[in-house]
């Protein structure tokens, strides 16, 4: 059995997939990025070689911020074009995705597929922490809890706060205001979700909203910011196995294809 590796370098996070010659997810993992990505990159699959029993990996795939400087790959790609492919292991096998929004730590992407999953578009906010995991970070911090939480506390508001700043900085002051206020922490919870689902959605081309919507990176798996884009989209919105991994496991599988 030959066993492809894929490594998403992230500005925070450096994940890392292995696929088998079925393309099945044999194993992920993530690590902090550190200082020292070539480090943590080797560190980390042989950490999931060891594992998974896997004595040699036959192609190794980059992906990522940190892609061209990962030593232990054989090549890298683009993260558009990886989430892409990503995608074909793991959608639901009963939806067809046409649309992947993928909120990741630092920034926020759109990716538009056409039936065979090759990207047809593509819109990404990496300008501004706002829409992105950092900016959930950032207010689970100011309201005590951690980030695991801010989705089920969000579900239990009555009233949604309204955060109206598309800033980190800005928005960091309205909550404090409300915090001041004796706004309920749940409301100001689904408030945030709220606002980032708005200013995500804002970047989707109105030409491109066709098949069903797929959520991958860290932010899918926050079940309060999913109810946000549905009920903003007024829509299903599905999210990805694995989907922290999603960029990984698109890397791998261009792997198994490239070796």
């Amino acid at each position: 059995m030959k066993v492809y590796a894929g490594l998403d370098g992230g500005s925070t996070y450096l994940k890392a997939a292995l696929l088998d010659d079925q393309k099945r997810v044999i194993r992920t993992g993530v690590t902090s990025t550190g200082i020292d990505n070539n480090t943590a990159a080797k560190k980390l699959l042989s950490k999931l070689m060891n594992e998974s029993g896997v004595s040699r990996i036959a192609y190794t795939m980059a992906t990522g911020y940190s892609r061209k400087i990962l030593e232990v790959a054989d090549d890298d790609v683009s993260e558009i074009t990886a989430h892409a492919y990503g995608v074909r292991v793991t959608a639901p096998k009963e939806y067809r995705p046409g649309m992947i929004v993928d909120i990741g730590g630092q920034d926020s992407k759109i990716i538009y597929l056409d039936a065979n999953y090759s990207v047809k578009n593509f819109s990404m906010n990496d300008k501004c922490a706002a829409g992105t995991g950092k900016f959930m970070e950032v207010i689970a911090q100011i309201l005590e809890t951690t980030i695991d939480q801010v989705g089920p506390l969000s579900l239990e508001s009555k009233v949604p706060c309204d955060i109206n700043s598309t800033c980190v900085v800005f928005a960091q002051s309205e909550v404090i205001s409300l915090i001041a206020r004796k706004f309920d922490r749940r409301d100001i919870l689904s408030g945030m979700h709220l606002s980032m689902a708005k200013r995500i959605i804002k970047m989707m081309k109105k030409s491109e909203k066709n098949g069903d919507v797929l959520m991958t990176g860290g932010g899918a798996l926050n079940i309060g910011l999913r109810k946000a884009f549905e009920d903003e989209l007024m829509r299903d919105v599905f999210v990805a196995h694995h989907p922290q991994f999603n960029g990984a496991i698109g890397a791998a599988l261009l792997a198994s294809e490239r070796g």
